[in-house]
């Protein structure tokens, strides 16, 4: 069963990780036309419109872990790209591809060693991989009230967390086991300001149906509204968040090493830029 979300409001809320997805698509701008793209975690389908500008004589594949999510994309995207719902951790390709591209969305995988393995099985010797999504230290204030209210509505949740925020030296050694080379990670800071702070936490609200142990904490913290404070101590705007980005190519392509400028907008962003032979 795949994550239940709210894709419309997901959709009117997604300005900062179409934001995000900027530099990711940079980096591809030496992608042949005729290439094969993976858009892992594609959600309603924005990046992945923008995707198919970059290999017109191409393909574009896309995946999602929600239905919803994936229903919203085809109908963007119409017959231009094909999209299916599939967990990240279980994909399975006909063959590999040229390029590998995520944005704004690994962090929400667990499991980061079997992660990485599965990318690198996904992508042909040569290929490319791109990839922006949390990164240590991202939403720490937010994940401190969290961990606060939860020591007193639901201890039982306490050190639970449906994210990974890796570093970088971490995902270099998940990276490196998995088979990739020359590998580069960092992290940027971006702190988000959303337009309108009302309109985005109503859509944010309502954009993720969580599932258990996750429902657990939603409804307690649900429930401590009627006792705290209308901001939570420590928790203020913006927010700052880190993104991981990652670039990877395998042999026998040799891709020259490129200084890669980071944009500061609103977020940390960490960042790996990896080349590397797939198994």
């Amino acid at each position: 069963m795949g994550t239940p979300w709210d894709a419309g409001a997901y959709d009117r809320s997604s300005e900062p990780q179409q934001a995000w997805a900027v530099d990711v698509l940079e980096r591809l701008e030496r992608l042949a036309p005729d290439a094969t793209v993976l858009d892992v975690g594609c959600g309603t389908g924005r990046v992945t419109e923008a995707l198919l500008a970059l290999v017109p004589q191409g393909r574009v594949l896309a995946l999602d872990a929600s239905q919803e999510m994936v229903q919203l994309a085809r109908r963007r995207l119409g017959d231009r790209a094909r999209v299916w719902r599939q967990d990240v951790l279980e994909l399975q390709l006909d063959e590999p591809v040229d390029a590998i591209v995520s944005t704004a969305t690994l962090h929400w995988v667990r499991d980061h060693d079997r992660l990485w393995m599965r990318r690198a099985q996904a992508l042909r010797a040569g290929g490319a991989l791109e990839i922006q999504c949390g990164g240590d230290g991202n939403i720490a204030r937010v994940r401190d009230v969290i961990e606060s209210v939860t020591r007193e509505i639901a201890p039982e949740l306490v050190g639970w967390s449906p994210w990974t925020f890796a570093g970088p030296e971490e995902t270099k050694r998940r990276l490196r086991d998995a088979g990739f080379t020359a590998i580069r990670c960092w992290l940027t800071e971006r702190p988000t300001y959303p337009g309108n702070v009302e309109e985005f936490r109503a859509d944010l609200d309502s954009a993720r149906a969580p599932r258990s142990p996750a429902r657990g904490a939603a409804a307690a913290l649900r429930r401590s509204r009627r006792h705290a404070r209308p901001v939570p101590a420590g928790l203020r705007a913006p927010q700052r968040l880190r993104t991981p980005n990652l670039t990877a190519a395998s042999p026998p392509v040799v891709r020259p090493r490129r200084a890669v400028r980071v944009r500061l907008a609103p977020d940390v962003v960490a960042r790996s830029v990896l080349s590397g032979t797939t198994p």
